[in-house]
């Protein structure tokens, strides 16, 4: 048997843990498979070649990309000039829509077998997308149960595998014990900061959100620092530089310490969670924890997604539920005071013995439906490609 040559290129922290995990099955099911492309720093953990520093692919937003566009542009050029000279059995694009499908175009037309993870949100805006994806890749590769129907109606190949995270995290979480990894008192509150994993989301954010635990601490009557600790996850060390930078320049009358622990310990032993939109709104959902969804973009992207996006809720719990469980928070809404007011309700001794097993309870639900096992579903699918074998 020939070695199989296996390219992944994702596009953030979030596309990095899921192509991970799916390495990490394809090679139980080939064992001396060369993996190459993209990728961050578990995916390398698993052998993998990267070709470029991931970072520079991070960029989010419609105007901030344009930004960042020459450099895309000669990436984007050099990583499919790498990939007709040296051909892989299968091209793997991990979420990064924009970057990725147009390499999974290009392959296709080259004769290689292309799939793309993570649906990109033609359920949310921009349906007529759904060509362009019929165009770029032989197969997708889903995470969210909703979106099947989308691509049953385009009659396109799709195959629902759950999420990697919801395999990761166990549905009844031992929370004491994260609580000790942080050295966490029995009486002190604990509030988990995640201002993002690119450095205009932390500077946009993170000055807001050490404002609203400033406000917290009077909120909830503490007069004594060591009865609030608040915990922001660095998600790399120029992040944790980033971070130190600002909270150097804020006043922060309260236990804060930084870590290069993962967002997901942190969570963990949290009381409640402050974030911006995104896959950790997804995964403080999975560790069973209220919280605040946030975001601040150009006001000018902001007026475009305003009259192009669809759903009622972007905050991912809320559109799995299909109902507002948490609360959600844009632009002018992202404010100290507004904050403040429902962090300070979690964080109430009563809250907790009242409504949180309801919300929970929701949370469990949307746990089991994502749990499929989506590493192995994933590769034993890309599998099925490779050898034309039917599902």
């Amino acid at each position: 048997m020939t070695v199989k040559r296996i390219a992944i290129i994702a596009g953030e922290p979030s596309g990095d843990v899921l192509a991970a995990g799916v390495i990490r099955e394809l090679k139980l099911l080939y064992p001396d498979a060369v993996f190459e492309g993209i990728g961050g720093k578990h995916m390398q953990a698993e052998g993998f070649v990267s070709l470029y520093d991931m970072d520079s692919l991070s960029v989010m937003g419609l105007v901030e990309v344009l930004k960042h566009l020459p450099t895309l542009l000669s990436i984007r050029k050099s990583i499919k000039q790498h990939f007709v000279n040296n051909p892989p059995d299968v091209f793997v694009g991990v979420d990064a829509p924009d970057f990725n499908l147009s390499i999974e175009t290009y392959l296709k037309k080259q004769g290689i077998k292309t799939v793309h993870y993570v649906s990109p949100t033609v359920w949310a805006w921009r349906e007529k997308r759904i060509y362009k994806i019929i165009n770029a890749c032989d197969l997708v590769l889903g995470i969210f149960p909703f979106e099947k129907a989308i691509y049953d109606k385009y009659k396109h190949c799709y195959q629902y595998v759950g999420h990697t995270m919801a395999d990761a995290i166990d549905i009844s979480p031992d929370f004491n014990s994260f609580r000790e990894m942080f050295s966490l008192k029995m009486e002190q509150k604990c509030l988990a900061l995640l201002p993002g994993s690119r450095a205009k989301e932390v500077a946009s954010l993170l000055p807001v959100f050490l404002q609203t635990a400033t406000l917290l601490i009077k909120k909830l009557g503490l007069d004594k620092s060591e009865h609030l600790k608040v915990i922001i996850p660095a998600a790399n060390k120029a992040r944790a530089s980033q971070i130190h930078s600002i909270i150097e320049a804020s006043d922060t009358p309260f236990d804060l310490q930084v870590t290069e622990k993962s967002a997901r310990e942190v969570m963990l032993a949290s009381d409640a969670v402050l974030l911006a939109s995104g896959t950790a709104s997804l995964e403080a959902m999975l560790c069973k924890k209220p919280m605040v969804v946030t975001y601040k973009m150009s006001t000018l992207t902001y007026k475009i997604m305003k009259r192009l996006y669809k759903p009622n809720y972007f905050a991912l719990p809320n559109i799995l539920a299909d109902k507002l469980l948490v609360p959600e928070l844009l632009q002018e809404d992202v404010n100290p005071e507004l904050m403040c007011k429902q962090l300070a309700l979690y964080l109430n001794d009563e809250y907790k013995l009242t409504q949180l097993p309801k919300l929970i309870d929701e949370f469990n639900n949307i746990h089991s439906r994502l749990r499929l096992g989506a590493d192995k579903k994933s590769a034993e699918a890309i599998q099925r490609l490779l050898e034309n074998t039917a599902k």
